[in-house]
């Protein structure tokens, strides 16, 4: 796989990451809770950032542990395969606490290999 791919995928990772978060901002957990088109779509955007993490090559991963790749995979895995059982506390935790840093992480890396060539 080219880093060319990695990229692409970073890219999809940070885009996914902002429009869920942008869905949630201003939305109170309560509002959550009531908005099954909500609660869809944010489940749906953390499957995407999920499999695209998949798919980011081996080595990439290896390069950079400060993301947790094996936690991103499991999320979507787990609402792939276990879509009955997904746990609405996760979604909205995983969304409001962890995807700004991600987002974050993953802008860093993206300029250090920039600036790195």
């Amino acid at each position: 796989m080219s880093h060319k791919d990695n990229f692409v995928y970073l890219g999809h990772m940070i885009d996914t990451a902002n429009k869920a978060l942008s869905f949630v901002s201003g939305v109170s957990r309560e509002e959550f809770d009531r908005n099954e088109q909500l609660r869809l779509a944010l489940t749906h955007l953390l499957q995407v950032i999920g499999e695209a993490a998949r798919r980011v090559s081996p080595d990439f991963r290896e390069a950079y542990p400060e993301i947790p790749w094996k936690a991103i995979v499991g999320m979507r895995s787990k609402v792939v395969h276990d879509y009955l059982n997904v746990d609405e506390d996760v979604v909205w935790d995983t969304v409001t606490n962890d995807l700004i840093s991600l987002v974050i992480c993953l802008e860093n890396i993206l300029r250090e290999i920039e600036e790195n060539g």
